[in-house]
């Protein structure tokens, strides 16, 4: 196992150099910068003083100099200075990450709790009333895009009930740290988290449902049966056990998923996280944010394929290449 992790994590560092390379390429062939706008917005601005400042900058060296001078910078943890607010890259997006850390984990929490039991009771009761209305609701989950659903959810619960806030992360009225800042917290994180949840779990659904139903009919299924187990522990000892398995080994990428989700919700829902700073930082043509996140996006993703790969290693060695 250790011999396995090892290699997969080796494998991570050409991946990373090759996703840094198109990040970089990606960004720089995007039309503009982030100075290019304030030479129309600020009558003070000439060209000559924008030409100084993108020099002072180091926006006019060369390519493959500008990629060097950032490599260097993340290695180092430095990820250079946002020119829209003016401070470090890396204070910006730590002051958002924990927001998107807690929708993200709040989304995972709920879509288990909610497509476990669906899954469960979808895959033992086969074609019952049951299973067909959870059938529907796998349907009606994957035709209906996150932007759409999270807006209904918006209109219908912030503002024509009420019942919840509908923008930001913390009532700024709160003291941090305190019982009613953390109440505050999980008030403003409950829509978004819900509307990210329902969509999710459809995958989860069907996967289980067809996971179980697959299993009922396997010889040791069928073996517990003939000798007399009582009907709950076949389901609890035998089914229900290899069922899950498959579940929680594509808990990594399950975590990928939420990380391009959040940009959606955090958009629609006001919520302070990297996805709405990455959208902002996109219209404002800040590419030290932008490369940032996308480079912090794609070792999140990186990692997370890595956790489903050790978790399968896991529940199943035949898959190690030793």
């Amino acid at each position: 196992m250790l011999k396995f992790i090892l290699r997969r994590v080796l494998i991570m560092i050409p991946q990373l150099f090759i996703l840094s390379i198109l990040i970089f390429a990606l960004a720089k062939a995007m039309p503009g910068d982030a100075l290019t706008g304030q030479l129309a917005s600020n009558p003070k601005m000439d060209a000559q003083t924008l030409h100084e400042l993108k020099d002072k900058l180091g926006l006019l060296d060369p390519p493959y100099v500008q990629y060097g001078r950032w490599i260097k910078g993340l290695l180092h943890g430095d990820l250079g200075m946002s020119v829209m607010h003016q401070v470090p890259v890396t204070e910006l997006i730590a002051g958002r990450i924990w927001n998107t850390i807690l929708l993200s984990a709040a989304i995972l929490i709920l879509s288990y709790l909610i497509a476990i039991p669906l899954g469960i009771v979808g895959g033992r009761w086969t074609d019952s009333w049951a299973d067909k209305a959870i059938v529907g609701y796998n349907y009606l989950t994957y035709a209906t895009p996150l932007f759409i659903f999270g807006l209904l959810v918006l209109f219908v619960f912030g503002f024509v009930l009420g019942w919840f806030p509908t923008s930001g992360s913390v009532d700024i009225r709160v003291e941090n740290g305190t019982f009613a800042y953390w109440m505050s917290k999980l008030n403003h994180i409950i829509l978004p988290a819900f509307s990210g949840a329902i969509i999710s779990t459809g995958v989860t659904i069907q996967y289980l449902r067809n996971e179980i139903i697959d299993t009922k009919i396997k010889d040791f299924v069928k073996t517990a049966r003939a000798k007399g187990v009582n009907e709950s522990k076949v389901y609890s000892r035998h089914i229900l056990r290899n069922s899950l398995l498959p579940i929680a080994a594509f808990l990594g990428y399950e975590i990928t998923g939420l990380i391009g989700g959040s940009v959606f919700l955090e958009s629609i829902y006001g919520y302070p996280g990297i996805g709405q700073l990455f959208i902002a930082s996109i219209s404002q043509r800040d590419f030290s944010v932008v490369t940032a996140l996308v480079m912090i996006s794609g070792l999140a993703t990186l990692i997370g394929t890595l956790l489903s790969d050790i978790i399968l290693s896991a529940v199943d060695p035949r898959i190690r290449i030793d």
